[in-house]
């Protein structure tokens, strides 16, 4: 199976059923099939074949969509882009990928222009005035659809997402038609999806939480509902007006989503399922979300880009912060954790010990390496297994609960020190608004423990913090942050992972609590 088998199928079973809503603009199943054949059409008449890699400089619109539609009716490579991406970023995406194509809008048009200037890339704008050298998108499907292109194999490569770099440049992860069409199956299943969900389509889709929310849809003829540009009480209003039913949303949307002021105001009961990814959603959070919105469905799905599914907590309600157990096509380990050397799949810790937790490439949802970058694949592949350079442990039940990363991992006075389980603790304060926390250098312990606190409202100090510490009966005392930095925000990327080496440089802004 590919992802042009993945449409052509929700076309044929309910072609009336809606596909993808922009605002005033829709697509039925029937529709979206036809235009992303057109468009492909118009791809093959700029030269992208089977295997060719196309740029989309897109933000969550229609255009993005069809075009990724078509490119998988092609067997063209989709290599969405970070439309934040400055114009040395987007160049090294362009030369790394080696695009034919590039397809852009007003919010990119900047970066786009300047990387692509030299290029031998064909540029397509997806607007009203496309600039002098490039094709408006609409021109793509003017002619409709070519003669029969021949359909790309399940090998083939069906997509290129580039990681968000939170350690120098963005790795390029290509994924095969069948990675895609499992994860999109793997995805339906994991969060309880049924015929004609209805999903905020808010998660980049140069992400990989967006391209599965896309591609579900497909599987169960749900509707992807766009939101371009994030904002609380823009999503709320989706969820009213477009009845939603599913939302899959990073912990830091789902924050601003239940203390958004509109909230109150707004009817959120046609949603039933919730899911999140990308980072850890603390206890507070999880209930506030429980009770905002009274879920059939509560997911965490712990993943990557280069394997979508880790593991599954089918209902965080009962066990708020767990990650669960391995997905549907997965298999995971737990083993020692040791920068200073090589460790194999064998070397297994025991329940309760925390570890590097490790995931079988044997997955249909595994990648088989990254994009021209050998060394990173030396780094993180090892003897059919991917290195996530996570840390996390396993309970007495079996449940895998993650604990940061492994060069996060704080060591005080010869004790391991893992950041989620401080910031779990401070999160618990009424004032705490958002919180961090890293090791610094200490003369005499060899690191300490540093939290950034960003507070609620001024009047928080660091005593009660450390009170609230000490009072919590779920922090050993030498856990306990020794010092205390209130900031106006956490630097985090895109998918809502915390950027500790900004924090670690300075790269804040303190203000006074």
């Amino acid at each position: 199976m590919t992802l042009r088998d993945l449409l052509a199928r929700a076309a044929l079973r309910r072609p009336e059923a809606e596909a993808v809503a922009d605002g005033a603009r829709r697509l039925t199943y029937a529709e979206l099939a036809g235009r992303a054949a057109a468009v492909a059409a118009g791809l093959a008449r700029l030269g992208v074949g089977r295997r060719d890699r196309v740029v989309l400089a897109l933000k969550n619109r229609l255009e993005h969509v069809v075009a990724y539609w078509a490119l998988q009716h092609l067997g063209g490579v989709p290599t969405p882009a970070n439309f934040r991406l400055a114009a040395g970023e987007m160049q090294y995406v362009l030369e790394d990928s080696g695009a034919r194509v590039v397809l852009f809008e007003d919010a990119t048009a900047p970066a786009v222009l300047e990387a692509a200037r030299g290029t031998a890339a064909r540029l397509v704008y997806a607007g009203d005035r496309p600039p002098p050298g490039a094709l408006a998108f609409d021109e793509l499907a003017a002619r409709g659809a070519a003669g029969a292109l021949a359909p790309p194999a399940e090998s083939d490569l069906s997509l290129i997402l580039y990681t968000s770099g939170t350690t120098g440049r963005p790795k390029g992860v290509p994924r095969t038609h069948r990675n895609h069409y499992a994860g999109a199956l793997a995805h339906v299943v994991q969060c309880g999806y049924t015929w004609g969900e209805r999903t905020l389509g808010v998660m980049p889709l140069y992400h990989t939480m967006g391209i599965h929310s896309l591609t579900s849809m497909a599987a169960v003829n749900g509707c992807f509902v766009c939101q371009a540009d994030w904002s609380a009480a823009g999503a709320l209003a989706l969820v009213a007006a477009e009845r939603l039913t599913a939302l899959y949303l990073i912990p830091t949307l789902f924050w601003e989503l239940v203390h958004a002021p509109e909230l109150a105001r707004t009817d959120v009961g046609s949603v039933r399922k919730l899911a999140y990814a990308g980072a850890p959603m603390l206890v507070p959070l999880t209930e506030a979300c429980a009770k905002a919105f009274r879920p059939d469905v509560f997911v965490n799905h712990y993943g990557s880009t280069e394997i979508y599914t880790f593991s599954i907590c089918p209902d965080v309600r009962g066990k708020p912060g767990c990650a669960g157990r391995a997905g549907v096509h997965g298999e995971l380990r737990v083993v020692v954790a040791s920068p200073e050397r090589r460790v194999g799949p064998a070397e297994v810790v025991p329940p309760g010990t925390p570890g590097e937790i490790i995931a079988s490439l044997a997955s249909d949802e595994a990648f088989a390496g990254y994009w021209n970058r050998p060394d990173a694949d030396a780094k993180a592949l090892r003897e059919g297994w991917y290195f996530t350079g996570d840390m996390g442990s396993r309970d007495a039940e079996g449940d895998l609960w993650v604990a940061g990363r492994v060069d996060d991992m704080i060591i005080s006075g010869g004790e391991n020190i893992h950041p989620v389980e401080v910031e779990d603790v401070l999160a618990r304060h009424p004032q705490v608004a958002d919180v961090a926390v890293i090791g610094e250098p200490d003369e005499k312990w060899g690191e300490r423990v540093v939290a950034f606190v960003v507070p609620r409202a001024a009047g928080l100090a660091a005593e009660a913090l450390d009170r609230h510490c000490r009072e919590s009966g779920d922090l050993a005392s030498f856990k306990r942050p020794r010092r205390f930095v209130f900031v106006r925000e956490i630097p985090k990327t895109a998918s809502g992972k915390i950027l500790r080496r900004l924090l670690r440089d300075g790269r804040y802004t303190e203000v006074r609590s």
